[in-house]
């Protein structure tokens, strides 16, 4: 490669599992380590973009103080807004009033961020590069974590779509089409993790009896999944990607409610790249 080859950074969703995540990403930026591009899915989505903003500690923060609050995450929330996570809360009250999310450090940052979410209607991933208006980037960060059967469907643009993991759990695809030769990995799930078929087929079939494209990915998406993991570590062989994961399944629910098990996955993602730190630095800078 005679010209600097771009750098790209993929993170895997897992909703929170994804403080995992967070802790690298805190580490990466209070090194000083930067991407050309970052894409994100679901809550790689949603806490990662808090590296673009510069706001290492955030994505921890707020979840740990906020994660037993009804108007975050409950059944009270599903069932008087349709949503487990409660989007006013989630993607207003938070970001505007709560624990403020900075737009002007964000914008000011040159590294374009995507988030993956799915389109309904085709079943297909759609990758939506988050620059426009604040209310437009949330809607689509919103979108990429609305996790199926407990989450109303996001319009955006005439679409409507659902968790980016539905169709795309770890975006390097679209990285390398991008032209992103050099590419970091965040899985939130071991090396040895093999995603099972989904057991609640018979229960997606029925609410999502209209949008039968997506129905299809849902019941693929063990598959797709377990091709993309061979592909990461395929890349990660030749010297193309970095890849980072928890040695061991985390700590966490998708919906953990106790702060200290939230702690304990952030802490175990910056042990992780503290100690993969050097590591990592010698193959973003290698020729």
């Amino acid at each position: 490669m005679s010209e600097k080859a771009k750098v790209g950074l993929a993170l895997e969703g897992g909703a929170m599992r994804g403080l995992f995540s967070a802790g690298i990403l805190d580490v990466l930026l209070e090194a000083g380590v930067g991407f050309d591009a970052i894409v994100g899915v679901s809550a790689g989505a949603a806490f990662g973009c808090n590296f673009k903003s510069g706001q290492a500690g955030r994505a921890l923060r707020y979840n740990t103080r906020y994660c037993r609050d009804k108007r975050y995450c409950s059944l009270w929330s599903l069932v008087t807004t349709g949503d487990l996570y409660g989007a006013d809360f989630c993607y207003r009250a938070l970001p505007q009033e709560l624990d403020p999310f900075d737009w002007k450090s964000y914008r000011a940052n040159p590294t374009k961020f995507y988030a993956v979410c799915t389109n309904v209607r085709t079943g297909k991933p759609a990758y939506f590069l988050c620059d426009g208006e604040k209310e437009r980037v949330l809607e689509i960060y919103r979108a990429s974590a609305s996790m199926p059967l407990v989450s109303r469907m996001v319009a955006i643009d005439g679409e409507k779509y659902l968790d980016g993991g539905m169709s795309d759990s770890i975006p390097l695809d679209f990285l390398e089409k991008g032209g992103y030769e050099k590419n970091v990995v965040i899985l939130t799930q071991p090396r040895d993790y093999v995603k099972g078929k989904n057991g609640a087929l018979p229960l997606v079939r029925a609410v999502y009896r209209k949008y039968p494209a997506l129905v299809q990915a849902m019941a693929q998406r063990h598959k797709v999944y377990n091709a993309q993991t061979k592909k990461v570590f395929q890349r990660e062989k030749e010297g193309k990607a970095f890849v980072f994961a928890p040695a061991a399944t985390l700590p966490v629910s998708r919906t953990e409610k106790d702060p200290e098990k939230l702690k304990a996955a952030y802490d175990e993602g910056r042990k992780t790249a503290l100690a993969r730190l050097s590591e990592l630095q010698t193959f973003l800078t290698k020729e």
